[in-house]
């Protein structure tokens, strides 16, 4: 890759870990986002009193730091992310969040696209939300990629619906969410127009390509993260298993299959759910009575529940890739998890892969750590040697490889046509 690039995203997401890898080699031409806590009316956030600062929402406001980046690379634009929550929080089903999710997504590209691109030679965007500025980048001669970050829309929508008519009382029957199909067709727009689609495990390629995006595009990067999350050794002996997840509770996590191994497991092992908890008030209520929910924590707490436990379960029906993971890994945790879950996991290595919507599967996995702590003790070793590969450096090189091997190539007027409706 020569020259610069323009990077674009809504929210912290993988805490600016793209920008800031490209600036760290000299690569960053401009950063566009949101709302971030050191640019514009969000930096008053900070002269609050302490007590106002901890709660829930002001706090996840402040963290949004893009650590390293200097103001002058970077433009918010506040007003888009704060209509994007007030919205947000207005919306009464899933099809009122996605045509939210649709509307901010073309305002904030728009206003990106507007903006320019500066001596740029290449724009990096995350899918869904970036195809007005590819198609603007395009037209000026910049190569594009397009990070897909979660399996294509109508894969997440099909497996999610599965869940729900397995499990009816998790989650409320809404009516059809008449946008999701306007929320695929703008990924698949955005597709035809890119010259690169990041996919950040086998899954999100396989799914990507399984719903049409061009395999010869589809490259595969890993993710990584830093080395705060990785934490002492703990020696522990005896006692019941501490099994710990972190992620929105809810079906697509898997969690009705943390809550029936919760139950079964009774005794041998101890679970914690960290993250936020929306259930109906009966099932969360049924669940709080074999798993600890702590509800939401910020994201500097978490080191604390990554050492009380001593394995990560996230038995995800559907990710990209989940970072929890990763995580889990740098501070010593074996994992057990899915295929879905887009873990870089090696299954009786580091972890265990069980099948989706096995909990025969994941009490068998947590069991055999139970009785022998041996194994467990070895697995952790094994977990910390498995994210020195996956640490922020490691993934900065390979998104830096694959980005150098991207070659602009004009879309077919098909695909042009595609990307000018989906737009619309």
């Amino acid at each position: 890759m020569t020259g610069t690039v323009v990077v674009s995203q809504l929210g912290a997401r993988m805490h600016y870990a793209v920008p800031r890898i490209l600036y760290r080699s000299g690569q960053l031409e401009h950063f566009y986002t949101d709302i971030c806590a050191t640019k514009g009316w969000p930096r008053l956030l900070r002269l609050l009193p302490g007590k106002l600062r901890q709660r829930g929402g002001l706090r996840r406001l402040i963290g949004r730091n893009p650590a390293e980046i200097p103001t002058d690379r970077m433009t918010c634009f506040a007003g888009i992310g704060l209509e994007f929550a007030l919205r947000r929080m207005r919306a009464r089903n899933l099809s009122e969040e996605t045509r939210a999710a649709l509307r901010v997504a073309r305002q904030f590209s728009q206003r990106v696209a507007r903006s320019g691109f500066g001596g740029a030679s290449g724009f990096y965007g995350i899918a869904g939300e970036c195809l007005e500025q590819m198609q603007a980048a395009r037209a000026q001669g910049l190569w594009t990629a397009v990070e897909q970050i979660i399996a294509p829309r109508g894969i997440v929508d099909r497996l999610t619906l599965e869940e729900a008519e397995r499990f009816p009382d998790w989650q409320k029957a809404g009516p059809l969410d008449l946008h999701a199909e306007a929320f695929g067709a703008r990924e698949k727009a955005e597709w035809a127009v890119a010259d690169m689609i990041v996919c950040p495990s086998e899954f999100v390629l396989r799914t990507v390509i399984e719903s049409g995006g061009p395999a010869e595009r589809c490259v595969l990067v890993p993710y990584g993260v830093d080395t705060r999350f990785q934490i002492p050794d703990r020696n522990r002996i005896g006692g019941p298993l501490r099994v710990l997840t972190v992620g929105a509770v809810g079906l697509r996590k898997g969690s009705p299959y943390v809550a029936e191994a919760a139950r079964r497991m009774a005794g041998r092992a101890v679970f914690r759910m960290v993250g936020t908890c929306s259930l109906p008030q009966p099932v969360r209520s049924a669940l709080g009575d074999v798993v600890e929910l702590t509800g939401p924590v910020p994201r500097l707490e978490i080191l604390d529940h990554y050492a009380w436990a001593d394995v990560f379960l996230l038995p995800s029906i559907c990710e990209g890739s989940a970072t929890v993971v990763y995580e889990a890994l740098a501070a010593g945790l074996p994992v057990v998890t899915t295929a879905n879950t887009g873990s870089v996991v090696r299954d009786g290595t580091d972890g265990f892969i069980v099948p989706i919507r096995d909990a025969d599967a994941i009490v068998e996995a947590l069991a055999g750590l139970h009785e022998s702590r041996g194994r467990l003790a070895e697995m952790s070793r094994q977990a910390r040697l498995r994210a020195k590969d996956f640490d922020l450096s490691a993934y900065g090189r390979r998104l830096r490889q694959a980005l150098a091997g991207v070659r602009p190539a004009l879309p077919a007027a098909a695909d042009d046509r595609m990307a000018r409706r989906a737009s619309n």
